[in-house]
C-alpha cells in the first residue's frame, strides 16, 4: 500500500503542477488586467488561489515521496493537498485527478498501519 500511495501522490503532484500553473497564471492575469477579469470572470480570493496553486502540488509530491518511509506523515500531506485543491478550485474536470489521486494516496498511506517493514507509524 505504501508503494501505491507513493505512486498516486507523485502522479497527483505532477498533474497538480499543470493545474497550479493555469490557476496561478489566470489569477495573476486577471489581477493585472481588470478587463480580462471582467470579460472572463475573476477569482473571489486570488491570493488564496496563488497560494494553493503552489502549495497543493508541493504537498502531494512531498507526501508521495514520504509515503514509504513515513506513511502517516505522507498520508496527511496528501490529504491536505487534496483539500487544498478542492478549496481553491472545486471539483471539476481539471482537478478531479489531482484530488482523487492525492485523496486515495493519503487514505492508502494512512491505512498502511501494519507495513511489511518492521517499523509502523502508529
Amino acid at each position: 500500500m505504501r508503494n501505491a500511495a507513493m505512486t498516486l501522490g507523485l502522479i497527483a503532484g505532477l498533474i497538480g503542477i499543470v493545474v497550479g500553473l493555469f490557476g496561478y497564471g489566470y489569477a495573476e492575469l486577471s489581477t493585472r488586467n481588470a478587463e480580462v477579469g471582467q470579460m472572463f470572470g475573476s477569482f473571489q480570493n486570488p491570493g488564496f488561489i496563488k497560494f494553493a496553486s503552489f502549495v497543493a502540488p508541493l504537498l502531494a509530491i512531498a507526501g508521495g515521496a514520504m509515503a514509504r518511509a513515513r506513511a502517516l506523515w505522507g498520508g496527511v500531506l496528501m490529504l491536505v493537498s487534496a483539500g487544498c485543491f478542492f478549496a481553491a478550485f472545486g471539483f471539476n474536470v481539471g482537478t478531479m485527478f489531482p484530488i482523487g489521486f492525492a485523496g486515495l494516496g493519503g487514505i492508502l498511506a494512512i491505512a498502511a498501519g501494519k507495513p511489511d517493514e518492521e517499523k509502523a507509524h502508529f
